[in-house]
């Protein structure tokens, strides 16, 4: 249950984001805590939440920036990261982005095909730079979650694949404005089997064997993210198992002598902090559902629109005998809904609904599809 007096909610307009910066605090010294028993690297992925409250505990306790786009590259040189804490990913950087982030000196750039190691080598050069690349290799684990946020796929436009590795070392042997310094792996988001993490430290292991036979000494290996949480049952498991996934990648990956490991976690770190607040304007009885209309929708959370993630739905007001609800939003599309038959109390125009979880891929998705009005965050 959201830790928020109702007469303060009611100060408020809604829809709302309130994010409570304590569990965030706690999350983040436990990954740092876990990460640090083997000296591990950790990147906040800025895709998850960009705001300038989130960043900042991020930098506060010694986070890198994970960055998919040069706005992101730029908000966290803004928010206060170190270029040498910089690293770039994303399967289409444009030249603009890539000029900036060159400009800035950041740490690594992750190239994803032939294609973008010569756009970057001929940008570097005429800036007299050299810039430092890890090759993202696509490995082929399947990461057993939605197909939408699956990326290590040969069927994925991520990545580059195993039997192009040949053609793209002869390629860089002809590159001088680029420095090899490692290699980038990132299977897929909300992972919550860690088996699937056992898979891609086997697969990391073959493909440094690769690069040792050919005498390619890689000083980083980055291992990505993924890392899921529990939607079901936030407040059961408010914080993700830390010791048990980096104590798995300590067990199965096989390092060689000087090397170090980077992930990339966002979700993982963010998503239960955050709730999205919303008022119930109006309640449609119908034969077979009853509908409780919010005053947020799909403009604020996309994702059950997008690819039917579960949230955890609430009534803060209520505590009357149960009913069922399809609980939807006010977007003019049959898909603004964030939950079918959902076991409510019974609920009533103006009630408060809580829904849990909403701290990664919430208000960083946000639109003003219908023309709406950005929601407004709380920190607590």
């Amino acid at each position: 249950m959201l830790n928020i007096d109702l007469h303060e909610l009611q100060q408020h307009a809604t829809p709302l984001y309130v994010y409570d910066l304590n569990l965030l605090r706690q999350t983040l010294q436990t990954a740092k805590t876990e990460a640090g028993k083997y000296n591990y690297h950790v990147h906040y992925a800025l895709k998850a939440n960009a705001n300038a409250p989130i960043l900042a505990e991020m930098l506060q306790h010694g986070f890198g920036a994970d960055c998919v786009s040069g706005n992101e590259v730029k908000a966290a040189l803004e928010n206060g990261f170190g270029s040498e804490d910089v690293v770039f990913a994303g399967v289409g950087k444009s030249d603009a982005e890539i000029n900036y982030a060159l400009e800035q000196d950041i740490f690594c750039f992750n190239c994803e095909s032939k294609q973008e190691l010569e756009v970057l080598n001929e940008l570097a050069e005429k800036k007299g730079k050299t810039a430092r690349i890890a090759l993202r290799i696509n490995p082929n684990v399947n990461a057993n979650t939605h197909k939408y946020i699956t990326t290590g796929l040969e069927e994925n436009k991520f990545g580059i694949n195993a039997w192009e590795l040949e053609s793209v070392l002869e390629l860089l042997a002809q590159l001088k404005s680029i420095e090899l310094i490692g290699i980038h792996f990132h299977i897929g988001s909300q992972i919550t089997d860690l088996t699937v993490f056992k898979n891609l430290c086997t697969r990391v292991n073959e493909f440094q064997d690769w690069f040792a036979a050919r005498n390619i000494r890689l000083q980083h290996i980055n291992v990505g993210g993924g890392l899921g949480v529990d939607y079901y049952h936030p407040e059961q498991q408010p914080i993700p198992d830390f010791a048990a996934y980096f104590g798995l990648f300590h067990q199965f990956l096989e390092l060689k002598p000087g090397q170090q490991v980077h992930f990339e976690l966002g979700r993982a770190l963010v998503a239960q902090c955050g709730t999205l607040v919303s008022r119930v304007l109006y309640i449609k009885k119908g034969l077979s559902t009853n509908f409780a209309i919010l005053d947020a929708g799909m403009t604020e959370l996309i994702r059950p629109a997008l690819y039917q993630s579960y949230h955890k739905i609430e009534n803060l007001t209520s505590r009357e005998p149960e009913e069922r609800y399809d609980v939807v939003g006010p977007i003019c599309e049959s898909s603004d809904c964030f939950g079918k038959a959902v076991q409510l109390p019974e609920t009533s125009r103006g009630d408060f609904i809580a829904i849990s979880t909403a701290g990664a891929y919430g208000e960083v998705m946000a639109s003003n599809y219908n023309l709406r009005e950005k929601a407004k965050a709380l920190y607590l």
